[in-house]
């Protein structure tokens, strides 16, 4: 039966469906240490014939994925294998940039675009892309500034997994987290969990334009190259959903992404299993730099892959609405996934609707 006392969610999440507002989506939350909302409702595709949106749906929630990267690096840095303040040089030979394992983790590494324009297709060429990064000349001094690694995050936080433990990020986070977390989300995804997810559509035809920027802009270069990362041909096809490119394309369900941080907010643990240290969690979660992003042309403060909020929140959204964070103050743990790409005005109710009933 839905916890009562959340009502005020429920109502709220079927309003966005009702009017319109919202196709197909996922929204999960834990408090005090359980799950307390799990919704999901919609359809998962255009047309008269699309299947409605079930507990397994996956979808594509872009940035929603940067965290999910970072805590398989961070994994490997709790259990001694790499250092936060290690040259990433030290593990990846040919990397030229004089970036620090934290510097990469924190968005301070100066490398926030591919250097060389690559079409569509090289998404599933991790060995180019890794390679495009490893002889990029920073666009600054790494540590000095901050700019989003929209793109290439993953790649950079993908390879140093891959140098250090043998395994592809999508495969480290199936066996060492999602696996033993219960987790359905992933980078890479097989056949049989392709066939279960949503497909994206625009909010409004303009979605994309707005979200590039100016043309000629750093945003631009970073979320422009490869091609495709905004056209929902590129993004509902095989080629993406099978491909690893950590920093945008992990598929997940809301459950899923909520289990995730819940497990951080509880010190580390989830279920009886413990996966961090409490010692880990404290220094993922806390602000490594708080400045003007160069990226996304405003203040903000990066964690070891999230970003930090003035209520004490920490987690992170995805182009499109989709969103991930646990809220220490309150003691909750939060999860959109949304397959509508529009702006995160569904979110911030659903936010406010859920702190009216605590």
């Amino acid at each position: 039966m839905p916890d009562v006392r959340f009502a005020a969610v429920h109502d709220c999440f079927h309003d966005l469906l009702a009017t319109g507002r919202e196709t197909g989506a996922s929204l999960a939350i834990w408090y005090d240490g359980r799950p307390v909302v799990d919704l999901v409702g919609g359809v998962t595709a255009a047309g008269l014939d699309a299947a409605g949106w079930r507990p397994d749906t996956l979808v594509n929630v872009y940035s929603v994925g940067k965290p999910v990267a970072a805590l398989c690096l961070l994994l490997l840095v709790d259990r001694g294998r790499l250092g936060l303040d290690d040259p990433v040089a030290a593990y990846w030979p040919d990397f030229r940039a004089p970036a620090t394992v934290r510097q990469v983790l924190s968005h301070t590494a100066g490398l926030p675009a591919f250097p060389a324009p690559r079409p569509a297709t090289a998404v599933a060429d991790w060995d180019l892309l890794a390679g495009d990064l490893a002889t990029a000349e920073p666009e600054w001094t790494p540590g000095t500034a901050a700019g989003e690694h929209a793109w290439t995050y993953g790649h950079l936080v993908g390879e140093l997994v891959r140098r250090v433990d043998g395994r592809s990020v999508g495969r480290f986070l199936a066996d060492e987290i999602a696996g033993p977390w219960r987790l359905d989300l992933g980078f890479g995804l097989s056949p049989a969990d392709q066939r279960r997810c949503a497909d994206l559509s625009y909010g409004d035809a303009d979605w994309p334009v707005r979200m590039v920027g100016e043309p000629g802009s750093l945003r631009a270069r970073a979320v422009s190259n490869p091609a495709g990362g905004l056209d929902v041909a590129v993004l509902n096809s095989p080629l993406w959903r099978g491909a690893e490119m950590p920093a945008v394309n992990l598929h997940a369900t809301a459950t899923g992404l909520a289990r995730l941080y819940a497990g951080l907010l509880a010190g580390g643990t989830l279920d009886g299993v413990r996966l961090f240290s409490p010692e880990l969690v404290a220094e993922a979660t806390r602000v490594q730099y708080d400045g003007p992003d160069l990226v996304l042309d405003r203040r903000t403060r990066w964690t070891l892959g999230m970003q930090w909020e003035e209520d004490g929140s920490w987690g992170m959204g995805g182009l499109g609405g989709s969103c991930g964070w646990a809220d220490p103050q309150r003691g909750y743990a939060f999860a959109y996934a949304t397959a509508r790409l529009a702006d995160f005005d569904r979110v911030e109710e659903l936010a406010e609707a859920l702190h009216s009933c605590l």
